[in-house]
């Protein structure tokens, strides 16, 4: 009964809220009204008092006294029938006003509403069990725990990938930084704080995601989030043969049952569309045929034939060391395959191949060094 008397009282004030500017309204129009009458009649007496002076001829006086009348006839009967319009408006407004809000605020309320269901504060619902509870709620739970215990690490490191499924992108990034500082650092958690900064950049693998990744690799080699981020971001700035090559390599090292292996062939195919589109050729790399018996291979057979390819490319690079991008690729494949002592000593062969004063010598260390590596270690 409670509720219904509280409805009734809100119901009426946004009536009245309705109601009091239309009244509002009605008498300003009236007022003006009466505001021209009461200038014609200074103006009349005006007239009275030059006419005693002697300053207008007695036949000007009356026309003038007849002209201002005439005005003040109109002047009242205006304003008169103006009240009168806008007092009738109003009413009518108002009672459509006073009618509609309660009948369809109600009737929607009886349709969709549940006046008997029972108040559930916050506390409440955060205290339900948490098979019962919504995704919102635990959120909410999480939060409410991290807010009195700040320095919980397992906390943050559940709730940042929460928050990035949820698209709240600046908040797992916040998260999965706690998380770091406070539980330190790891493969999984580096790579999530990467594609948590590419999310709240829109896409872009920025410089800062770039670090992430790199860092996600140094911890946990092979590790295919970062991979893929990585390659993600040599296809944004226009290097798509190479994103093309890390890419294939991934789809070669992954386990059948990968879940990355649908997102690393799509990848792919769009990288083969874009190259195509621009009359490029790709670079040396896997065939699809090459590909898709690997993932049906054993992983000692797998194993076996990655590294017949990495070996394949390491012999080709002796005999033409001038090639940047095929060092490029031989590094990469070496840190894909958890195999980082290949890789830089892939890398200080380049770089003394190439020459660490030139061009292809400083792209090959800048690429490098967005994996992690350098010639010094």
């Amino acid at each position: 009964m409670l509720f219904w008397i509280i409805a009734a009282l809100l119901t009426l004030g946004a009536s009245l809220a309705v109601l009091l500017p239309l009244a509002g309204r009605a008498g300003s129009r009236a007022a003006d009204g009466a505001h021209d009458v009461e200038v014609y009649r200074d103006q009349l007496a005006e007239l009275d008092r030059d006419a005693a002076r002697g300053l207008i001829q007695p036949a000007e006086v009356e026309e003038a006294r007849a002209e201002i009348a005439r005005r003040i006839l109109k002047a009242d009967k205006a304003a008169v029938a103006a009240t009168a319009r806008s007092s009738r408006s109003a009413r009518a407004l108002g009672m459509a006003a006073v009618l509609m809000v309660p009948l369809v605020s109600w009737g929607i309320y009886a349709a969709i509403g549940s006046p008997d269901l029972p108040s559930q504060p916050l506390q409440t619902r955060l205290a339900k069990n948490p098979a019962e509870a919504t995704v919102d709620e635990l959120v909410a739970r999480a939060e409410a725990h991290l807010a009195a215990n700040p320095d919980d690490g397992r906390g943050w490191d559940v709730l940042a990938p929460i928050y990035a499924r949820l698209g709240r992108y600046g908040e797992a990034v916040t998260a999965y930084r706690n998380a770091i500082r406070l539980d330190g650092e790891s493969g999984v958690r580096q790579s999530g704080l990467g594609e948590a900064l590419a999310a709240a950049a829109g896409g872009l693998v920025t410089a800062e995601a770039q670090a992430a990744f790199s860092r996600a690799l140094e911890l946990e080699p092979g590790q295919p989030k970062a991979n893929f981020f990585l390659a993600s971001a040599l296809a944004q700035e226009g290097k798509v043969a190479e994103a093309l090559s890390a890419w294939q390599a991934m789809m070669i090292t992954l386990p059948a049952d990968s879940p990355w292996r649908d997102v690393v062939a799509q990848a792919v195919q769009g990288a083969n569309s874009r190259l195509a589109a621009t009359g490029n050729e790709t670079a040396p790399a896997p065939t699809q045929d090459e590909i898709e018996a690997a993932a049906n291979m054993s992983a000692g057979d797998r194993a076996e034939m990655i590294e017949q390819m990495v070996a394949g490319l390491d012999e080709r690079l002796r005999q033409n060391p001038r090639d940047v991008e095929g060092w490029q690729r031989l590094v990469r494949s070496y840190n894909v395959l958890g195999m980082p002592d290949k890789a830089r000593d892939a890398l200080k062969r380049g770089m003394a191949a190439l020459g660490e004063g030139s061009a292809e010598g400083k792209q090959l260390s800048d690429f490098s060094g967005s994996l992690g590596l350098t010639a010094a270690e």
